[in-house]
C-alpha cells in the first residue's frame, strides 16, 4: 500500500459524517491534484479504488469513477473503518460494493454474457463477479481516482492524452495496474476513451493486445438502443444512423472471434 493511500486513508477515518458528505461535493482533504487545460480545471480527487486483485480472470475498466461512485466508496469504506476493520479490508469491500452499480451493471452483465465470458470463466453469468465469484474479477478506471472537469464529472472530453496530469496517470497507474494482473486475465475497456487508454497502457507495460476486449458499446442507459443492437435485440434496418448499427455489428463479430480463439 502506496504512503499516499495510507495517508488518505487516515484522513477519511478522521471525517464525520456531516464532514465525508461535505467532502464528496467539494473535495479539499481528498485533493490529489489539480491541472488546467484552457479555460477548464480538472480536480483529481482520492477515493478507495486502490485494491488490485492479481488473481483475477476479468478485468473491467471503465473511464474514471463518477461522484456517486465516489461517495459510494468512500461511505463505505469509511463505515468499514469505523468498524475496525483492516484498511485492507475497507479497501475491498468498498471497491465491490461501488463498482459499476446502478442499471449500467444489468446491461454490462448482458453485453458479457452474450460475447461468452461467463461460459469462459465456468459462470452461468457475469452477474456472479459482483457476487459469489467477486474473486474472479478486478473492477478498475482508466483513471484510477475520480476526476472532475469544473467541479462536474469528467465524461472523458478533452481526451485524456491532452491533459498531461491524466496522460501521466494513465502511464503510471494503469500501465502498472495491468501489468499486475495475469496473463490469462482478460481486459475489457467501456467505450473508446477507455479502450484507447488500456491499449496505451497496456503497450507501455508489455501487455498483449489479443487480452483486451475493445469494441463494445458502453453500458450507460443513455447507450440503449446501440445495446439493443449488438445484443440482437433490435435489427440493424430499424436503428438510427446515430447508432452506426454495421460498426457495432462488426465490433461484436471481432470479439466473438477473439473470443473463440482463445478457447
Amino acid at each position: 500500500m502506496s504512503k499516499t493511500t495510507t495517508a488518505m486513508l487516515t484522513r477519511l477515518a478522521a471525517l464525520d459524517q456531516g464532514s465525508l458528505a461535505q467532502e464528496i461535493e467539494h473535495p479539499e482533504q481528498l485533493v490529489l491534484d489539480r491541472a488546467t487545460k484552457g479555460a477548464a480545471h480538472f480536480t483529481e480527487v482520492w477515493a478507495p479504488f486502490d485494491h488490485v486483485n492479481s488473481a483475477a480472470r476479468l478485468a473491467i475498466v471503465g473511464l474514471t469513477p463518477g461522484r456517486q461512485q465516489m461517495s459510494a466508496a468512500l461511505m463505505s469504506c469509511h463505515s468499514a473503518l469505523c468498524a475496525g476493520r483492516s484498511e485492507f479490508e475497507a479497501l475491498e469491500v468498498a471497491k465491490i460494493h461501488a463498482s459499476f452499480a446502478g442499471p449500467m451493471r444489468a446491461n454490462l452483465v448482458a453485453l458479457l454474457d452474450d460475447l461468452g465470458v461467463a461460459a469462459e470463466m465456468g459462470l452461468e453469468s457475469t452477474a456472479a463477479l459482483w457476487g459469489k465469484a467477486s474473486g474472479l474479477a478486478h473492477f478498475t478506471s482508466a483513471l484510477r481516482y475520480p476526476i472532475f472537469k469544473d467541479n462536474k464529472n469528467w465524461t472523458g472530453t478533452p481526451g485524456p492524452m491532452s491533459v498531461p496530469m491524466l496522460k501521466r496517470r494513465i502511464e503510471t497507474t494503469l500501465a502498472s495496474e495491468l501489468a499486475e494482473l495475469g496473463p490469462d486475465c482478460r481486459i475489457v475497456p467501456l467505450g473508446p476513451v477507455a479502450a484507447a487508454a488500456c491499449l496505451h497502457a497496456a503497450a507501455q507495460a508489455g501487455v498483449a493486445r489479443d487480452r483486451i476486449l475493445d469494441g463494445m458499446p458502453h453500458p450507460s442507459g443513455a447507450n440503449a438502443e446501440r445495446i439493443a443492437v449488438f445484443l440482437g435485440r433490435k435489427s440493424a434496418e430499424k436503428a438510427s444512423q446515430q447508432t452506426d448499427p454495421h460498426r457495432l455489428l462488426a465490433a461484436r463479430t471481432r470479439l466473438l472471434d477473439q473470443m473463440r480463439r482463445a478457447m
